[in-house]
């Protein structure tokens, strides 16, 4: 059986299991079950958009950095 390499878009999902419910909707938008639109991920200092989104596979030592984004009107 071979196993899934994990991505940056399973991590993040993990660490929001962790959350409780409030917080991991500012986390994870609701209404698309991503990340993207509540936080810049970074994998190793680089935008996951400029790599393979969500999908970019993560490996030991890695760094996984997420920045709040804030929305206004």
């Amino acid at each position: 059986m071979k196993l899934e390499k994990p991505t940056v878009g399973s991590a993040v999902q993990s660490l929001a299991k962790l959350l409780p419910a409030e917080s991991r909707r500012l986390l994870i938008d609701p209404e698309l079950n991503d990340p993207r639109p509540n936080a810049l991920i970074l994998l190793n200092g680089r935008e996951v958009s400029a790599l393979n989104g969500l999908e970019t596979s993560v490996s030991d030592g890695d760094e996984i950095t997420l920045i709040p984004v804030s929305h206004g009107g």
